[in-house]
């Protein structure tokens, strides 16, 4: 296993800012993975699971954390075909876009509307990201994690999933999603070639998707508006606080403008709250985690 003393989360996460943790743990095969409850427990410490940081907004300062990070060997493989659907077994550390462009590859659709969005497949998981009527966890047959000490694999009866939400009968704070299978039809690759693109084009006109950003800020509320449009007719879009900014092309991307600070980021987004809740009487929930 890798370790390395006060990792800053402003180079582990997407919107390159907060302060640093105590440690990071890197696991690098599956006796590390079975390993890290007695090493998180040695060194009295809290985990927090890490991929590509996409979704994170870490606070300033040092923090008590142990950041859990898998380097394990990638793969994304065909298992098998039964009837219609396509059997996929990938691992949970491969990048996102990679994945979509093993599915287009192989002609496998569903997850078209997710091309654009950074972050891990496990991260997609956890979060069950979706966009353009694609959603992550509708796909999945089975998910490998390790939780409560040891590694289980979890059929999809197991799971729990919705708008940006996802679990498991006995889940805990921490786990790790080690790999997936999922379960595709059949398509064509120019077809779903286009549609990504389609997605891609639509994302980059309208998200600041080459800028430093945790993607969308707020959870959009259950009924009622969507929570950029809510952020824009409270004033909030291109609205800058510091170093940091809501985004000009989409008001529910916050974005960090190179001198920013979490603090910053914190402060301008309670102030967007209020005035959400002022003006439409709803309050915007976050879908950045907040770490701690």
């Amino acid at each position: 296993m890798h370790e390395k003393l006060l990792p800053n989360f402003s180079r582990l996460t997407t919107l390159h800012l907060g302060g640093r943790a105590r440690m990071l743990l890197v696991a690098e095969n599956s006796e590390d993975v079975t390993a890290l409850s007695g090493r998180m427990q040695e060194l009295g410490l809290k985990p927090l699971a890490l991929g590509n940081g996409s979704n994170i907004l870490a606070r300033d300062g040092d923090h008590d954390l142990a950041l859990v990070r898998l380097d394990l060997p990638e793969r994304m493989e065909i298992l098998g075909r039964e009837g219609c659907e396509t059997f996929v077994r990938v691992s949970a550390q491969v990048k996102l876009p990679h994945f979509l462009r093993f599915l287009c590859e192989h002609a496998l659709t569903g997850l078209e509307g997710l091309a654009g969005i950074p972050g891990t497949v496990g991260g997609a998981i956890a979060m069950n990201a979706g966009s353009f009527g694609s959603e992550m966890c509708r796909y999945l047959r089975s998910v490998t994690v390790y939780t409560g000490g040891s590694i289980q694999v979890l059929e999809s009866s197991a799971l729990s999933y919705g708008y940006r939400h996802f679990a498991f009968a006995g889940s805990q704070d921490f786990f790790l999603i080690l790999e997936a299978e999922l379960a595709f039809e059949s398509g064509t690759v120019d077809a779903i070639h286009r549609l990504m693109n389609t997605h891609f084009l639509a994302k980059k006109a309208s998200q600041p998707i080459t800028l430093a950003s945790a993607g969308c800020l707020f959870k959009n509320p259950p009924a009622g508006p969507a929570a950029g449009k809510l952020l824009e007719e409270a004033g909030f879009k291109g609205r800058e606080l510091g170093g940091v900014a809501f985004s000009d092309l989409h008001a529910n991307f916050l974005v960090n403008k190179g001198n920013g600070t979490a603090s910053q980021a914190l402060e301008l987004m309670e102030l967007a709250r209020e005035a959400v809740q002022a003006r439409s009487g709803i309050r915007l929930e976050p879908e950045v985690r907040i770490v701690p």
